[in-house]
């Protein structure tokens, strides 16, 4: 069997596989994309971040979260919400994202293969699918497989009770208790979720605290909205066994020998790249216990044709960075070396109730940095339009250097938090001083505010030790 020639075959059609087809198609390249499921979109679409954050979206709104501040603690759009409720509308905004990918690729001239690929040598791969067997060859390969749910024989999935992130809207009715293992960013944004919904929440993490990369402060201030949403945290514990007990609940046992018990368990302790069927050892390649695939800051492996992208490759695991990284791949891919991007000015955004995003240094990492720092605070509840939102219990936080007023970090936890972050950022690429923001008019009213409110709380701080 003769194999199809392409200029780049990309396997997997997730945000960094469909960024690095994109941008090769714009190069006049020949491109081929692989899918191993049978619409495109990978884990980010289909399972992951769009569902998540269509979810959360669901839930906010039917339980008129954001309002109970001014309409009262009992303030609800619907009273009895079910799971059917929320996967309504995350279907409908799948089904629009896969078109809007569909589309993109076609309008692009890329060819998408439905099938699992393996490699047969390091330019050559195999699709093997339903209606799909076919050879393909070509000159570069890029690798943005993604990833699944870790699996541990601890916890007995059953696709029932006792769940992975990907099942999650497979329950067959809201539970009443819920236990989540894993105080990652899916184990605490799902906790979130649910505790708004009403349901007993209990989070079991075996580090001493949540989100370890994020600013201590903002997450003692998630910490709090959490027990206030009555979660139980149960920190530094670690899951020993999982059993369903015949009257259908389930229980943890934890290695310090308490027992929590639930309606169901959301196992989400990390994430394995989906490498299984890639047969990496013909292409030259290996993974490592994680499945992730190394690479250099190119993000090419140590076989010269062929390149990683996206979560495969580890931290960050964020869509946003994943499409960069399938950019500059495919531009380096082609010996365009002028794609480039620099990862100390991504942002992070991360979907909890309320959201965070940063981007920068946090406080822990200047101190341990020696860096001379002063820090800037604003809250929501004193604006105009956090009041009005009913939004009374975010703020933002200006990090900058002492000596030369830069912007060094920017933490902001509360509703349109993952927005609000890309003025900070914008002035931080720019490097841009805290007297920017003292200079500027923003709108009123607006969130976007809190940035000079932020700005004048610091400059009073530094001014008062000078």
């Amino acid at each position: 069997m003769s194999a199809v020639k392409y200029d780049l075959i990309i396997i997997g059609s997730g945000p960094s596989g469909q960024r690095a087809a994109v941008a090769a198609s714009k190069m006049k390249k020949r491109v081929a994309v692989v899918e191993s499921r049978s619409v495109v979109g990978g884990v980010c679409i289909n399972t992951g971040t769009i569902p998540s954050k269509t979810m959360r979206e669901a839930v906010l709104h039917l339980s008129g979260y954001n309002y109970k501040t001014v309409y009262g603690m009992n303030y609800r759009v619907k009273e009895k919400i079910s799971m059917a409720d929320l996967a309504f509308r995350v279907q409908a905004v799948i089904k629009t994202e896969v078109d809007v990918t569909e589309a993109q690729l076609s309008r692009n001239g890329i060819d998408v293969v439905h099938g699992i690929a393996r490699f047969n040598s390091p330019h050559q791969i195999r699709v093997e699918g339903l209606q799909t067997d076919t050879t393909l060859d070509a000159e570069r390969i890029i690798i943005a497989v993604g990833t699944k749910p870790a699996d541990s024989p601890k916890v007995p999935i059953n696709g029932r009770t006792i769940v992975n992130s990907d099942q999650i809207l497979n329950l067959p009715e809201l539970p009443r208790s819920l236990i989540v293992v894993g105080g990652g960013v899916i184990g605490v944004e799902y906790t979130c979720m649910f505790a708004v919904l009403g349901v007993r929440v209990t989070l079991i993490e075996k580090r001493n605290r949540l989100l370890e990369f994020a600013d201590q402060e903002i997450v003692e201030a998630l910490s709090y909205h959490l027990r206030d949403a009555r979660v139980t945290m149960r920190l530094g514990e670690e899951v020993e066994s999982v059993e369903e007990l015949p009257d259908g609940t389930v229980v943890a046992n934890l290695q310090s020998k308490k027992k929590v018990s639930g309606d169901a368990l959301l196992y989400a302790v990390g994430r394995q790249g989906a490498v299984d069927d890639l047969n990496l050892a013909a292409a030259g390649l290996e993974a490592d216990n994680r499945g992730r695939i190394p690479v250099d800051e190119h993000f090419q492996t140590k076989v010269e044709s062929i390149f990683a992208v996206g979560d495969v490759v580890g931290f960050p695991s964020l869509a946003s960075v994943s499409m960069e990284q399938g950019r500059i791949a495919a531009a380096r891919a082609f010996n365009d070396n002028a794609a480039s991007s620099n990862p100390s000015f991504y942002p992070y955004g991360i979907y909890t109730i309320p959201e965070i995003s940063f981007i920068g240094k946090t406080e822990e990492q200047l101190t341990d940095e020696d860096v001379p720092y002063e820090v800037g605070m604003a809250y929501y509840r004193e604006t105009a339009r956090g009041q009005i939102r009913g939004d009374t219990t975010g703020r933002l936080k200006l990090v900058f250097h002492r000596d030369t007023r830069k912007i060094l970090g920017v933490h902001i936890i509360g509703e349109g938090a993952s927005e609000l972050v890309h003025i900070g950022q914008a002035v931080m690429i720019l490097g841009g001083t805290v007297d920017y923001f003292i200079d500027t008019v923003f709108n009123y009213p607006t969130l976007a505010e809190c940035y000079k409110a932020a700005a004048f709380n610091g400059l009073g701080r530094l001014h008062r030790y000078q």
